[in-house]
């Protein structure tokens, strides 16, 4: 246990590290700051704002930005799904598939827009090169772009005072994609491609096989093994907390994430942008402690939760312990534990902070089956996403879920003092507290309402593969997941039905959109107050006492929430060895 703590730590350590520069880099960029990277880069930019007729002095107020961001999304959710519809026609298919059919091409449109990325297909088996290039990584990019652009507005009404203006969304894309996004994903790529990580256009490889064997009365000499351009895919897949993987198996496979190190580069590349925001978000609003603060309450959420996980996992099933197998090994960070799912490469422990990492943040990626996970283990990769998107979260979303929360737990405070809340010397009223609530409660609605319709129906029920206890967990994760914008599976559920790419798509839509507007609408209202001269009963944000609120209202709400379900599927399945073991 103590290796895998030590690797949490380091994992941690490491991104707080690099995220420190990145914020203050990003807090130049938006702020149209000239500096060495827009010396470089000014020229393309100036020239795509030509190209689509943008000025980038004119800002938006928080209306059209968020008609302009509905717009975007929708226009490249059309391309994405006449893309994959017309594949079999299209170039670069060196595997001839066929177009993808219309309901799985539609759950992979809404998704791949909304940086859910779930996948309801084997991408090795399903999408051409040119499906994944031109439709999917593209839409990584952009989708991982407009969760910036969520946040961005939020931070600068919180920034200014008396206007209406909070940016403009053309503009705000464009530098996120060309500046951040793009710089970061090639230097990515390239290491990821130096570690083993493939980038061709070759179809399949031939590998002669060392030892043949007979199958079928015919001898085998070869494997033809596919490849295709991984590691480009990769990188923004992990930065952009995408997660959809190029192959079936995801970071299981060899060609994604082939060695111990590039485990861990891609468990900080998760976390990097998240962690770098808020840091930009102290920058822009001039409040440095506020972002410690909220970089403190999201450790203290995901480190407890990721040991316990981990716990759990290296523990190995109680009931293997009962018969005599033997399942600790001290001896490395590989082998020992829960092995079921797990690649031995990589070890029970790491796939279990790894899994903690992909479902804290919305990338949703696995090197494991989460499936397989103990139940605990696999409660909690449900609990992260369930705190909707407050532990780390998505690139821009998670930290536009922590502010509704702030304002949340400032308006708590105020009631408790007998005053009227302030958040960061703008006054927080019914508009604000409205619009904070809905971006909080929508998720929740989306996923028990889901959630009861799944094991109610047939087609529901019909999806899960194992009985009881699990099989509720694995139709409350296959709901929590696209309404949380997160991508990952449990695996042991039947997805690709009409069933469930109709429900799933339909949480992905609600749960990404909705929260939007009401957020956006919450930037408009602070944007047009003036700010406050903090006063002696101003509750400060950066305090023990707040963080501990913060924290406090995040798992209180969670907890109300979800419990209940959590109680009757993933405790529950954790308790049934016990009591099997007790009679």
């Amino acid at each position: 246990m103590i290796f895998t703590i030590m690797l949490t730590a380091a994992v941690l350590l490491l991104t707080i590290l690099l995220a420190l520069p990145l914020g203050r880099y990003m807090h130049r960029v938006y702020a149209g700051e000239r500096f060495w990277a827009t010396r470089l880069m000014s020229p393309v930019e100036r020239g795509l704002y030509r190209v689509i007729g943008v000025s980038a002095s004119e800002e938006m107020d928080w209306k059209r930005y968020a008609i302009a961001l509905l717009i975007f999304n929708l226009i490249g959710g059309v391309f994405l799904y006449a893309l994959l519809l017309a594949q079999g026609a299209l170039p670069l298919n060196p595997l001839h598939f066929g177009g993808v059919p219309s309901a799985s091409a539609f759950n992979t449109a809404v998704s791949f827009i909304t940086n859910t990325n779930w996948q309801d297909y084997s991408g090795g088996s399903t999408m051409s090169y040119l499906s994944q290039m031109l439709g999917l990584t593209v839409q990584n990019f952009l989708s991982a772009a407009t969760g910036i652009t969520i946040v961005l507005p939020i931070i600068r009404a919180l920034a200014r005072h008396k206007t209406k203006n909070l940016g403009n969304f053309w503009v705000d894309m464009t530098r996120t994609v060309l500046y951040v996004l793009l710089p970061l994903s090639a230097l990515f790529a390239l290491i990821l491609m130096e570690q083993g990580v493939v980038q061709t256009l070759t179809g399949v490889v031939r590998a002669d096989l060392i030892a043949p064997f007979v199958s079928g009365g015919k001898t085998i000499l070869h494997q033809m093994i596919h490849v295709g351009p991984v590691a480009s895919q990769e990188a923004i897949m992990m930065l952009g907390n995408n997660g959809g993987g190029f192959f079936d198996m995801n970071d299981a496979h060899p060609f994604e994430n082939p060695t111990g190190f590039t485990n861990f580069l891609e468990m900080v590349a998760m976390i990097l942008i998240p962690s770098a925001l808020v840091f930009m978000f102290g920058h822009m609003v001039k409040a440095k402690r506020t972002a410690w603060a909220i970089m403190i309450a999201t450790l203290v959420l995901f480190v407890p939760l990721t040991v316990v996980s981990e716990h759990f996992e290296l523990l190995g099933n109680p009931l293997l312990t009962h018969l005599g197998a033997t399942q600790a090994n001290m001896a490395s960070l590989a082998g020992g534990g829960n092995l079921e799912g797990i690649e031995d490469r990589i070890g029970a422990g790491a796939s279990a902070l790894f899994g903690s990492i992909a479902t804290a943040t919305s990338t949703g990626a696995a090197n494991s089956t989460y499936d397989s996970f103990m139940p605990l283990s696999g409660g909690i990769n449900l609990f992260f996403m369930q705190m909707g998107e407050t532990v780390f979260g998505g690139v821009g979303t998670g930290l536009a879920t922590v502010l509704a929360f702030m304002i949340f737990a400032v308006f708590l405070g105020g009631l408790m003092v007998g005053r009227t809340p302030e958040f960061l010397g703008k006054k927080i009223e019914s508009f604000e507290i409205k619009m904070a609530s809905l971006a909080i409660l929508i998720m929740p609605l989306l996923v028990l309402i889901g959630t009861a319709v799944a094991v109610s129906t047939t087609a529901g029920r019909a999806g899960a593969l194992n009985p009881g206890a699990h099989g509720f967990s694995e139709i409350l994760y296959a709901i929590t997941s696209p309404a949380n914008n997160n991508g990952s599976a449990f695996d042991g559920l039947s997805s690709d039905t009409t069933f469930y790419n109709l429900i799933t798509g339909m949480a992905i839509l609600f749960g990404r959109y909705w929260p939007y507007l009401p957020l956006l609408a919450l930037a408009g209202a602070l944007a047009g107050k003036k700010k406050i001269p903090a006063g002696a009963g101003t509750l400060t944000t950066h305090t023990p006492i707040f963080i501990g609120l913060l924290v406090g209202v995040i798992l209180l709400v969670g907890a109300l929430n979800f419990f209940p379900a959590l109680a009757l599927g993933p405790i529950a399945d954790q308790l049934a060895p016990i009591s099997t073991l007790t009679h």
